[in-house]
């Protein structure tokens, strides 16, 4: 929690396999995350759909931390059950998993109703709290813009519910614009606010961010869709017979390299 408190905050990218973490960890980044988009897609499976086990991400999650040494913070979706003891069971198991932090959306998996009623949201972070024990870092988040709810009162009421139910860090990804941060910035001050890259409007500096008042930023599965988006180039290239810009890229000497960085 230090981490969130100090002036700087901290730049938390997600990683979503070993090596993607061990560059993450090579590079100087103090804490990582995982993205649950990101792991769903490697296993060729939809996000928010609960199609990703807990024991799965729990694992994913483990090995992230076993490689690197670093605080992993778990990307849970909706905390992996229709109930609230379902939500305070995963804290339970990302507690003993050795997780540094975990995140609980209100989101609910069902198209036609994408976001819980604001009661059943705020008593899933309480309950999520209440197993945490201070062991780890909640951080309570809403997903009204993801998913078209472009509510800005709503989505304060919210992330400041969570915040008095004792969510160590709040996030709603995506506000429309810098004046929208920085008003949830204000409404749930000092509950440190974590962002995932920056505004819809706009993409800011971290420098930027920073000033306006945010402790955290992470990047969800961008980095994941950063890499495919080379490999789909490369691809295409092997594809049109052009072997030389297929086969650029990070040598195997690097990648053993990093691998044997890793944490036994």
């Amino acid at each position: 929690m230090a981490l969130h408190t100090r002036d700087a905050g901290l730049v938390m990218p997600n990683a979503w396999d070993g090596l993607s973490a061990l560059m993450l960890a090579d590079a100087g980044f103090e804490a990582i995350a995982t993205s649950s988009a990101a792991l769903a897609a490697t296993l060729g499976r939809s996000d928010g759909r609960g199609e990703v086990t807990p024991g799965e991400h729990l694992e994913h999650a483990r090995l992230l931390g076993r490689l690197t040494g670093l605080p992993v913070n778990g990307d849970f979706e909706d905390g992996y059950g229709n109930s609230a003891d379902d939500v305070a069971a995963t804290v339970e198991a990302a507690v003993a998993s050795g997780l540094a932090g975990i995140g609980i959306e209100d989101t609910s998996g069902h198209p036609h109703q994408p976001i819980r009623d604001f009661d059943e949201a705020v008593n899933r972070i309480r309950s999520a709290v209440d197993a945490a024990k201070g062991r780890i870092v909640v951080t309570g988040r809403t997903d009204n813009f993801l998913q078209g709810r472009p509510d800005l009162e709503d989505t304060i009421r919210r992330l400041t519910a969570f915040a008095e139910a004792g969510a160590d860090v709040v996030f709603a990804p995506y506000p429309p614009d810098l004046d929208a941060l920085v008003a949830i910035v204000t409404a749930v001050a000092p509950t440190p606010v974590n962002v995932l890259v920056s505004p819809s409007d706009k993409v800011l500096t971290v420098a930027e961010l920073q000033k306006a008042g945010v402790k955290r930023i992470s990047v969800g599965p961008l980095l994941y869709t950063h890499a495919m988006g080379a490999l789909e180039q490369a691809v295409k290239a092997l594809a049109a017979g052009d072997l030389a810009s297929a086969t650029t890229g990070t040598s195997f000497e690097r990648i053993n390299e990093l691998l044997a960085h890793g944490k036994s």
